[in-house]
């Protein structure tokens, strides 16, 4: 089976213009205050995960572009870094269970800092042009949940007010390509549209039609002659 992935692709890259232009917004109405400049590796520390349209592509552009030992490298470096943030997961799995606050949690998670693998000796971004939205807009205010997060390099206060960039706006339609993307593969898991994952796990995964649970066609035949009761 050829998946489709491209209609999707552009989907993906439209919101990830519009993230930009957002950025570049701000950027322009706050410019003593926004940081970001080359070099700069601050975002690249913290805790994000990816929904599965952004996870498939970054994951086909990452293994179109890196082969051979380079690409060994980088994803032996994604193993470590995910190896942290499981146990990272796990603990607040254990505080969520143990009653602390959902708010609390998440503010104690966005304190923890991991390196990104897709970050060189040179503290510079081996897929800069590839790198997923929540890197585009980190320099930037943002809030999600109610809880706003702000750069803490950049000259943005805390409790005083500024243009901010809804999350929520943007996980809602990464959501909303998302679906339309799993509904058009033949997959036998469907709650792959609700998948969301660190970029380190992306990175050490090939998504590829077992890993996505695509159906065979001749499986899927064989499975509807047999629900119409005649003998395979």
């Amino acid at each position: 089976m050829s998946i489709n992935f491209m209609p999707y692709f552009e989907e993906y890259e439209q919101l990830v213009l519009l993230a930009g232009q957002v950025f570049e917004r701000v950027n322009n109405e706050y410019p003593e205050k926004v940081k970001c400049i080359e070099g700069c590796s601050d975002c690249c520390y913290a805790l994000f995960d990816l929904s599965f349209i952004e996870a498939y592509y970054i994951n086909y552009h990452f293994h179109k572009k890196y082969k051979g030992r380079e690409k060994e490298d980088l994803i032996a470096k994604a193993n470590a870094a995910d190896r942290i943030i499981y146990k990272l997961k796990r603990t607040a799995h254990k505080d969520f269970k143990a009653g602390m606050d959902q708010a609390e949690i998440f503010v104690n998670m966005s304190k923890e800092r991991v390196k990104c693998p897709l970050l060189d000796d040179k503290e510079m971004c081996c897929m800069y042009e590839l790198r997923p939205i929540t890197c585009r807009l980190y320099g930037v205010p943002t809030a999600i949940g109610g809880i706003g997060h702000t750069c803490g390099l950049s000259g943005f206060e805390e409790g005083v007010e500024h243009s901010t960039v809804n999350l929520e706006i943007i996980q809602n339609r990464l959501y909303e390509i998302s679906t339309k993307f799993v509904s058009s593969l033949n997959t036998k898991y469907k709650a792959l549209k609700e998948m969301l994952v660190p970029l380190s796990m992306v990175l050490c995964q090939e998504y590829d039609e077992d890993y996505l649970g695509i159906i065979k066609e001749s499986t899927a035949d064989a499975n509807t002659l047999e629900n119409q009761g005649v003998e395979k």
